[in-house]
């Protein structure tokens, strides 16, 4: 599969706006990581590793992901660092395997660490979005609305993207379907 040079652009764009001085390495199809996040721990590299193969569900049907730096004094200022862009998007990864109060946890943990990004990068319009890779067997309708509930009160742009490991699916719900599920 080819680049979409529309979805690159926007995706190379806003990394390097988060990161101007971050070199970009392809890490497989669509797949570019910054070459200061390949050069850490066993640990990080295993991370790394999981959170790329959790991408490939997306970039395997044309999306573009930037992983972004995981050092360089991001840490240590206070805002909580998201794992790449995708498709012009900030975007936190979260591999669910527990109950629907994991789900829960990760899926708002994930909501908070974009929307910290966002927020103290003010000069840069953007959307936040979370990707939910779920381990457990749960329904689309179940899923669907504990994220409704836990987003009730927010107003911010974005959508959740869920692969439901068993059953291959793939459901993209933006945070005002979601909200307008529990009548927000």
């Amino acid at each position: 599969m080819q680049i979409n040079e529309a979805k690159y652009k926007a995706t190379h764009e806003l990394a390097s706006r988060l990161f101007p001085n971050e070199e970009w390495i392809q890490q497989g199809e669509n797949i570019f990581v910054a070459k200061s996040r390949m050069s850490g721990s066993y640990k990080e590299r295993a991370k790394l590793n999981r959170e790329i193969s959790d991408v490939r569900i997306l970039t395997k049907r044309g999306s573009v992901a930037y992983f972004l730096p995981e050092k360089n004094g991001y840490k240590s200022t206070g805002i909580r660092r998201v794992d790449l862009v995708l498709d012009g998007t900030i975007m936190e990864l979260k591999t669910i395997s527990g109950n629907r109060t994991t789900l829960g946890k990760a899926f708002k943990k994930g909501f908070k660490q974009g929307l910290s990004m966002i927020e103290s990068h003010p000069e840069i319009i953007a959307r936040h979005d979370v990707f939910l890779r779920l381990y457990t067997p749960f329904t689309i309708e179940s899923v669907r609305a504990k994220l409704a509930g836990e987003i009730k009160s927010t107003t911010n742009k974005g959508q959740c993207i869920c692969y439901f490991e068993e059953t291959e699916s793939l459901c993209y719900w933006t945070y005002d379907e979601l909200r307008a599920i529990v009548g927000k």
